[in-house]
């Protein structure tokens, strides 16, 4: 049966239950071992490993890290590989229906 209360908390989508494939895992561990990948590269390839067979979720900076690149044209093609699947695990705190 569902429960009719009514309150911000159980409003809230707080939940992500996505996790990082294992395709995308396999790229995160190539490009940490890689001595010139960026910086922001490799603060994303780490968010996607540990969100590999868990249940974290990635973080608002994180997240936004990950837009910037993924709109950066000069970002290669496994950047904004990462990127994507780093942002569909961010965590939201909206209520639903509200604009992000």
């Amino acid at each position: 049966m569902y429960s009719t209360k009514n309150t911000s908390e159980s409003n809230l989508n707080t939940e992500n239950f996505k996790e990082t494939s294992a395709r995308i895992a396999r790229l995160a561990t190539l490009i940490l071992q890689r001595a010139e990948a960026p910086y922001q590269e490799k603060e994303l390839a780490g968010s996607a490993l540990a969100q590999h067979h868990t249940v974290k979720q990635t973080s608002r900076a994180i997240g936004s890290l990950a837009a910037r690149l993924l709109a950066d044209p000069a970002s290669s093609h496994e950047t904004k590989e990462l990127a994507g699947c780093v942002l569909t695990q961010v965590r939201r705190l909206q209520e639903p229906g509200s604009a992000a």
